[in-house]
């Protein structure tokens, strides 16, 4: 894959060669290599019995020490070459790994046990993932686990609800190394198996001409209309969400060529650049392949990830209708055209080119919703047909070199994920040794109890702040435990709760004042970032609201009755219709603030769910009969009203 999609981590790594560089290349190689043999069970075909904890211990040796031999300690350290300091880290980080893989079957009964060797490897693996964390995403995770890691050793100095026994440092190091609820509990395991699975699928889609086809298919299918490079960004930008799960990554490829379209067809700046950073955002909450975090819901709550795909369908339709809607409105009052014949390619013949995209993306979906499989083995099968695909695809050169490179991409995209999951490990172990979790719950319970929308504002706020230095994987692992526990005792439905946390934690990547994705996106544009994440918020405005919606009534994540969800589907898409007039403030014409707010009323009353049970019935139908009939009343007014105006 090309270096433009490598994050700014990786775009920083180091370039050397000799005996270490061609080690780092082996261990990127080996983190996918590993992880695709054990999902295969090829140990076991020989019967060798893996235990998931040695499997995912492995790939964090393997992730230790490639991220200490690739990524520097600081932008002066060399990039030639690899200190002493680094290359010692990395020879234990790969020590750590082994003795995981090696030795863990023998301990496996005697977990609890204390020894030095086991406090020692402890405080080690705790020490370089808070390192490697610092390198590869930055600062803010590495303080909250140093917070947590701080309460646990003093927990007998916390007044109140937080009092609790403190830890010695054997047992809490050995506990967290060791133990399942710790480094090597869940989110580590998701990541170095399900998500694994799908930053390969990915990177072999994109190699094999999957991207191309997305960006030749969205010139070929709106590059004609008026705003077409906007919405070319759009189309590409969430079909690529299938491949990338990251949306700064989705920024830097999509935005290279759509965001100097964009500005070149009339729009501006900041909203060209807003544009490109919402697109590639909502690419995380688009099914079939979600972000990470998608993976990790489906884990915690034991449920299907076709079961969370689905459930998120109709929030990220109404995201990008929304988009769609105002980018429209936005070319309409600026008079922004279609790109001419010359500058597109026609659709058929892009069309006959799809198989590299459509074919495993079919094979996917099939597999996994269908058939109704797990979504690793969905993955592995969706990246045979890739390949396949790829080697009966003229033009597509698909050789060992190119496979080398699938699998060192693979790795490079893995490294931050497996750190990220696994510091936040040290987090969900010590709540469960401690005891901070149910004291938090209680906490947030009594908070909770004078109204539930002040505990979701609260939560709604506390992720975006925690996603302004995190990634959105570890937002969602973080409040998983402190508050979707919270939510769930107030009546929530678990999966509302889950995907709350999650879309929040997303939007956090184009919530001004850090808003990564925005300012990716600003650099591409060369424009304020600042400017292009309020405008980006302003573009997906309705991602705020639509959370809210369905904690309350799930009719929107299509559970219910039949009738109930069409109808809640149905008037939500008019509402995100209406939503995008009056923040644009044009429909047929220009409208004045008076007219504009009206249309965010009726947009509002259309958005709130039908419910025919419970005690919310009479309200929600009211809501969208009066949505409903001011917004009809509204576009006919302003449908004369050209019509005058035009005679």
């Amino acid at each position: 894959m090309p270096d433009e999609l490598a994050t700014e981590e990786t775009a920083r790594s180091r370039t050397f060669r000799g005996p270490l560089g061609r080690s780092a290349v082996f261990f990127l190689i080996a983190i996918p290599a590993v992880g695709v043999l054990f999902l295969l069970d090829l140990p076991q075909r020989f019967g060798w019995l893996i235990f998931p904890e040695q499997s995912a211990g492995l790939i964090l040796g393997l992730v230790l020490c490639a991220t200490f031999l690739l990524i520097p300690a600081t932008r002066r350290s060399p990039y030639d070459r690899v200190p002493w300091y680094d290359a010692l880290a990395a020879l234990v980080g790969l020590t750590i790994g082994l003795y995981l893989f090696i030795v863990f079957p023998k301990i496996a009964n005697t977990i609890g046990e204390i020894s030095l060797e086991r406090v020692i490897l402890g405080c080690f693996t705790v020490l370089l993932l808070a390192e490697a964390c610092r390198r590869l995403v930055g600062l803010p995770l590495v303080v909250i686990v140093g917070c947590f890691v701080f309460y646990a050793l003093f927990a007998d100095y916390f007044p109140g609800q937080l009092y609790g026994r403190a830890l010695s440092v054997s047992r809490l190091s050995t506990y967290l190394f060791l133990d399942t609820n710790g480094i090597l509990g869940f989110p580590i395991k998701v990541a170095a198996t399900t998500v694994l699975v799908f930053v390969v699928f990915g990177q072999t889609l994109y190699s094999t001409g999957g991207a191309s086809f997305l960006s030749d298919f969205a010139l070929a299918a709106v590059g004609r209309f008026r705003g077409g490079p906007a919405k070319i960004a759009i189309v590409s930008s969430s079909l690529f969400g299938n491949i990338s799960g990251s949306a700064v990554a989705n920024v830097v490829v999509d935005g290279a060529f759509t965001i100097p379209m964009m500005k070149k067809a009339g729009y501006a700046t900041p909203v060209a650049a807003a544009v490109e950073a919402v697109a590639s955002t909502g690419g995380q909450i688009m099914p079939p392949v979600m972000g990470a975090a998608a993976f990790l819901i489906a884990e915690y709550l034991q449920i299907p990830y076709a079961k969370v795909a689905l459930a998120a369908l109709v929030p990220a339709i109404l995201y990008y209708v929304a988009l769609f809607i105002e980018v429209d409105l936005l070319a309409a009052r600026d008079g922004i055209h279609g790109l001419p014949r010359d500058q597109r390619p026609r659709l058929l013949p892009v069309l006959r080119g799809s198989a590299a995209f459509v074919v495993p993306l079919a094979v996917l979906i099939g597999w996994m919703f269908f058939l109704r499989r797990q979504p690793e083995e969905a993955g592995l099968v969706a990246v045979l047909a890739a390949l396949v695909t790829g080697l009966l695809t003229p033009g597509v050169k698909l050789g060992l070199p190119q496979l080398k490179e699938i699998l060192v991409t693979t790795g490079r995209g893995l490294l931050d994920i497996v750190v990220t999951t696994g510091l936040a490990g040290v987090v969900i172990g010590i709540l469960q040794l401690t005891g901070l979790g149910f004291s938090l719950t209680f906490m947030l319970l009594t908070v909770g109890q004078a109204s539930a929308i002040i505990l979701l504002v609260l939560t709604a706020i506390v992720s975006i702040i925690l996603g302004m230095g995190l990634p959105t994987t570890a937002v969602y692992i973080l409040l998983a435990v402190l508050v979707a526990p919270g939510l769930a005792q107030m009546g929530i439905m678990p999966l509302a709760a889950h995907l709350f946390i999650f879309y929040f934690g997303m939007l956090s990547m184009i919530t001004p004042p850090v808003c990564l994705a925005a300012y990716a996106a600003a650099s591409i544009g060369k424009t304020d970032p600042m400017r292009t994440g309020w405008e980006a918020m302003r573009l997906c405005a309705i991602a705020y609201i639509v959370p809210f919606l369905f904690v309350f009534s799930p009719a929107l994540l299509l559970i219910g009755p039949w009738h109930e969800v069409a109808l809640s589907s149905v008037t939500a898409i008019a509402g995100a219709v209406l939503l995008g007039v009056g923040l644009v403030g044009y429909l047929f014409r220009p409208i004045g603030p008076v007219l504009r707010v009206l249309f965010l009323v009726a947009a509002i009353g259309l958005l709130v769910p039908i419910v025919d049970r419970g005690a919310h019935v009479s309200l929600s139908w009211a809501s969208n009969g009066i949505g409903l009939a001011l917004g009809v009343a509204l576009v006919i007014s302003e449908r004369r009203a050209r019509s005058r105006a035009a005679w």
